[in-house]
């Protein structure tokens, strides 16, 4: 009959199946009893003959065969012999299989484990050995059967005996899993999960989920033909990692899952699921792997960041998904949201390791590195990076000048065997100035600032810092350098916010960079004037002055009521420089609209953000002085440079003129007389796409011009008429060494160099110093006169040497002490000034007490 365990032979079959010469023990006469029914039991008052000891242990290894026996037939007398726990146990399994577990039977194994405890190993492991029995058979419905009592005793005995339980229900789930059938690796995940979800009293420090870790992990690798049936058995080898986890991960004292060699297995069996995001549905491998992966990160210390995320990089790696960018940007996502905001910057400096680590791989590898974590720091802005902040930054610099040299040299290797193309390192760039940009955004205040001058420190600049990147990339590399650290610099100080210019400025970040405006490259020179304009504008007035015109509400603006004392200060110590600076940049061939446009918005902002009534008057002397500037011969400058600083001039002072000086009504006479007669020397018809310039020389007649009389006659009844005199003083920029940057200045242009000489004083008259004029005989003569100064300190210095080498030891110590001797002297003159006692009021001089110096001490006292 199905579904039966087959029939054991009755006990006169074993007897009469001895061998020939052994007698069988003659048993006693026993009264012939019916079968009894199930549930039946013998009456405790029957007593037993009495048997011998060898007629005793007959019985039972008999009955121990008849142990798995279903009860009826003729072996009905000795299922009641049986132990409870196992009549108990068999009594759980229904006829056939399909009716399921037999409820009522399961409540009393249930109440008889709990009450008896110390017998669970027995019930778990009878359990277990009936369902290897109905594995072997094939009769998956009383495996079924098992598994459910099983889960049920584990759900039920919470106690300290539970590990007596455990050991029989693994092992169980161990046959289960490595079957063949996919139906049983489905169940035996759905009890490992339940499992996992109790919470045990006591820990057990023997256990091992080895074998669970790697059936899971290749549960998740399933390639089944079914399509359906694939997707189920992913989704439970995903579900059993998950209980894995959490059944080990809080119990310091279980296996500790975040080894290495377990990580190595989870985490790419999850990231294989995670990269099919196909169905939306919940129940999808893609879906349950997001759960499971965010609870394994959210579940990770600080100690185990690093052994979880070293997978993940080696995953896409080898899989090539940097490239993509999608999914390794999506994937960092989910671990930056899951992980405890305090360990995020681990994760960032896995990621600038791994970006080290692949210097030498393609472009587009690099380059989704650097986007990755570019948005790993957008998520990661708890105000750090780190302990190492600096270092982030040193990477991404060093980045840039690889990929600078790259770029020059077109290979990423030093072999020269793997090629690579200009559009794909400026790709890069572009992402790693992005990726600085987003960096520093988390920051606070202070730490911008210190990274904006570690990333001025890397600039080349000629004659004050050392060119970096490659010997062999020459000036153009330190060129391309320059520009890629200045738009990292752009980037760090777009968002920059300081409420003090003196602590957002200081000098050694201001004058390297205002350096940068004498340099013949116009890029350099426009990303300096956006990087002053950007720590200037605190107000973020910049973005609302779209193009420079004539025409402009002052509304749009926001506009502050007074200026501060720091900014004051600032304005008093950096003032003249920036004034310079803008003059020179005036002066440019090479500049373009861009460049016109930049120094209209620097002179606006500059007027909005730090303008007092001295700070007005001078920037209208700057302009007057720009003016000057457009209209002189000596300057090369084309009719194109001509008008374009004759219409930032114009814009700049009508925008003045509305925000509170009365230049109102000069300024709109010249600007209409211009709209007449001089239209390209406003902004709006200079400073477009199709500028409209005169033919020939640019002639400008007076009526077109800002007259300095006026304007200084216009401010003297206002508030500013305390600095209208000083309209009349011209401004004329002070020249300083900084000019030798600018490769176009030459010896041969300093003309007028002056000498202090040694004034020669008579002992009756004092004669004026003598100013000397240098010109360029007295350069040549100079220079020619040089050798002779040179040879007679070489003679000198070898008489010393061979002083000291051939003359004997007392003439050498005797001029040293003459020469000791005369310091003393001088010393004892100094001193002799130093305590010489003031003069006493009646005219005595006190007596003079012995300097210390002179003083004699005992020897005992003398150290």
């Amino acid at each position: 009959m199905s579904g039966t365990l087959p029939r054991f032979p009755t006990m006169p079959a074993l007897l009469s199946s001895l061998s020939h010469g052994i007698n069988p023990p003659t048993l006693p006469s026993m009264p012939s009893m019916p079968s009894m029914p199930r549930g039946v039991k013998l009456p405790r008052a029957v007593a037993m003959p009495t048997v011998s000891q060898a007629h005793r242990r007959m019985l039972q290894d008999c009955c121990s065969v008849l142990d798995h026996q279903t009860p009826g037939g003729l072996c009905g007398c000795c299922w009641a012999l049986r132990p409870r726990y196992k009549r108990l146990v068999d009594n759980i399994f229904p006829e056939d299989p399909e009716d399921g577990l037999v409820k009522a039977n399961m409540e009393k194994l249930t109440f008889f484990a709990l009450s008896a405890p110390e017998k669970l190993d027995r019930i778990a492991a009878y359990l277990s050995e009936r369902l290897t029995r109905e594995l072997n058979r094939h009769r998956y419905g009383y495996v079924c059967i098992a598994m459910e009592a099983l889960e049920q005793l584990l759900l039920a005995c919470h106690c300290q005996s539970i590990n007596l339980l455990v050991e029989s229900f693994l092992r169980t789930l161990r046959l289960l899993l490595e079957a063949d059938k996919p139906h049983l690796h489905i169940l035996a995940t759905n009890s490992f999960v339940k499992f996992a979800n109790i919470e045990e009293d006591t820990p057990s420090y023997h256990r091992s989920y080895d074998f669970f870790v790697s059936r899971f992990s290749q549960m998740c690798h399933s390639q089944h033909e079914d399509a359906d049936t694939r997707s189920e058995i992913r989704v439970s080898g995903i579900r059993g990692l998950q209980g894995v986890v959490r059944k080990t991960v809080d119990d310091e004292l279980q296996v500790n899952i975040w080894e290495p060699r377990h990580m190595e297995q989870i985490v790419p069996a999850l990231l294989v699921n995670l990269q099919q995001h196909t169905h939306p549905d919940s129940e999808s491998p893609a879906e349950q792997t997001e759960v499971c992966f965010r609870e394994l990160f959210g579940r990770a210390a600080y100690g185990h960041i690093n052994n979880a995320i070293r997978p993940v990089l080696m995953h896409l790696d080898s899989h090539s998904l940097w490239e993509g960018r999608s999914f390794a940007v999506r994937c960092f996502q989910i671990i930056m949201y899951s992980i405890q905001s305090q360990h995020s910057h681990l994760v960032i400096q896995q990621l600038l390791g791994h970006l080290d680590a692949n210097s030498r791989s393609p472009a587009s590898v690099r380059a989704g590195i650097v986007e990755v974590l570019s948005e790993a720091a957008v998520i990661e802005a708890t105000g750090s990076v780190g302990p190492a902040v600096l270092e982030v930054f040193n990477t991404l610099l060093r980045q840039l000048r690889q990929s600078v040299d790259y770029q020059l040299t077109g290979y990423y290797d030093n072999t020269g065997k793997h090629k690579t193309t200009s559009m794909e390192e400026k790709t890069l760039q572009d992402a790693v100035i992005k990726t600085i940009g987003s960096f520093a955004n988390t920051l606070p205040v202070y730490q911008r600032s210190e990274v904006m001058l570690f990333i001025m420190g890397k600039i080349p600049v000629p004659g004050i810092y050392p060119a970096l990147g490659s010997p062999n990339a020459g000036f153009e590399g330190s060129r391309m350098i320059q520009v890629m650290l200045l738009k990292s610099l752009l980037q760090v100080s777009e968002r920059y916010e300081s409420s003090n210019l003196l602590m957002a400025l200081p000098s050694s970040f201001l004058e390297p960079l205002l350096s940068f405006t004498l340099m013949e490259d116009p890029e350099i020179r426009l990303l300096v004037l956006s990087i002053l304009t950007s720590l200037i504008d605190r107000r973020h007035n910049a973005a609302r002055l779209h193009a420079a015109s004539v025409v402009f509400d002052v509304s749009v603006l926001e506009l502050k009521d007074s200026c501060s004392r720091q900014d004051v200060l600032f304005m008093r110590k950096h003032a003249q420089r920036l004034y310079r600076h803008v003059y020179l940049a005036c002066k440019e061939e090479s500049s373009g609209r861009g460049h016109y446009q930049a120094l209209f918005t620097l002179l606006v902002v500059l007027s909005v953000e730090l303008a007092n009534e001295e700070v007005v008057v001078d920037l209208i002397r700057l302009v007057l002085a720009l003016q000057e500037l457009a209209l002189s011969n000596q300057e090369s400058l084309s009719v194109f440079n001509r008008c374009g600083v004759h219409g930032v001039c114009a814009a700049f002072l009508s925008l003045l003129s509305q925000l509170g000086p009365p230049l109102h009504l000069h300024v709109t006479q010249v600007i209409d007389s211009r709209h007449r007669d001089a239209p390209h020397l406003l902004p709006q018809h200079v400073l477009c796409d199709e500028p409209s310039l005169p033919e020939g020389d640019l002639k400008v007649d007076d009526t077109l011009l800002f007259v300095q009389s006026k304007m200084c006659e216009a401010l003297s009844g206002s508030s500013y008429s305390s600095h209208a005199e000083r309209i009349n003083t011209p401004y004329t920029p002070q020249l300083t060494d900084e000019d030798r940057l600018s490769k176009r200045k030459s010896v041969g242009d300093i003309v007028s160099l002056q000498m202090d000489m040694d004034a020669q004083y008579c002992p009756d008259t004092q004669q004026k110093p003598q100013m000397e004029q240098i010109t360029f005989e007295t350069l040549k003569n100079a220079i020619e006169d040089r050798g002779g100064v040179e040879e007679e300190e070489r003679r000198k210095r070898r008489e010393v040497v061979e002083r000291f080498q051939t003359a004997p030891f007392e003439e050498i110590a005797a001029h040293c002490g003459a020469k000791a001797s005369s310091l003393q002297s001088k010393l004892d003159q100094v001193f002799e000034l130093i305590i010489r006692p003031p003069p006493s009021p009646s005219g005595h001089s006190p007596p003079r007490s012995t300097p210390l110096y002179e003083m004699k001490f005992p020897d005992l006292c003398v150290y």
